[in-house]
Parts: C-alpha cells; sequence; structure tokens
C-alpha cells in the first residue's frame, strides 16, 4: 500500500499535507480502496468553519456513501472542483490529483498530534 513519508496521517483514514499557511487533505490509498469506484463527491463550501474530527463532506461509492471528517480546525479555503466532474480522481490518484479540500486559519499543534506514516502503517495493522 502506498503511504507517502510526508504527510500526516487520521484514524479516520484522511492525510494532510502542509503547503505554506495551507493543509491540503484528501483520503488515503486505503480509504479509496475501501471505499471501491467512486462516483461522487460532495465538497464543503469556500469559507465554512470546521472543527477537528467533524463531518465536512460527503464520499459517494458503488459500495456506500462515507462521511470525511476534517482533521484540522480551520476555515475551507479551497475546494477540488474537478472533483465534481471527474470523482474517481480520489481513486486513481488520491494523494495527487485526488486531493479533497484546502484549510486556512489551522492550528499547527494539532498537526503535530496527527499520526507520522509509519504509525499509520501500524495502525492500519489492526484495522485489516
Amino acid at each position: 500500500m502506498n503511504i507517502p513519508g510526508e504527510l500526516k496521517y487520521t484514524k479516520d483514514h484522511e492525510w494532510i499535507k502542509i503547503d505554506g499557511d495551507l493543509a491540503v487533505i484528501g483520503i488515503t490509498d486505503y480509504a479509496q480502496d475501501s471505499l471501491g469506484d467512486i462516483t461522487f463527491v460532495e465538497l464543503p463550501a469556500v469559507g465554512t468553519e470546521v472543527t477537528k474530527g467533524g463531518e465536512c463532506c460527503v464520499i459517494e461509492s458503488v459500495k456506500a456513501a462515507s462521511d470525511v471528517y476534517s482533521p484540522l480546525t480551520g476555515v475551507i479555503a479551497e475546494v477540488n472542483s474537478e472533483l465534481e466532474a471527474e470523482p474517481e480522481k480520489i481513486n486513481a490518484s488520491p494523494y495527487e490529483e485526488g486531493w479533497i479540500f484546502k484549510l486556512k486559519n489551522f492550528d499547527a499543534a494539532e498537526v503535530d498530534a496527527l499520526m507520522d506514516s509509519s504509525s499509520y502503517e501500524k495502525f492500519l495493522e489492526t484495522v485489516e
């Protein structure tokens, strides 16, 4: 399974990449694989305040609809609008083209509390 080392991870299978003053967020390869073919993404609205652990969008697949939780408290700065027409980008490229949203005004201490790649790998061993 592809687990990039420079990212942070949650137990809900979201990944976070810090890019300057923004946090780029998507779902992990494990999550997209578990969901199967993704058919629709309900993106959050730009400007929405989200809280760590709070629902912020929905991903629908051939298997189920699944909530995506914000790994950090912050404000939605940008969404990947390409996913509206091409939700399968999450399946094809979960860590690159399949990012879902970007947060601003987040707390760096919350980032530090997330799992690194080796911790996430160990966590996956307990769920599979």
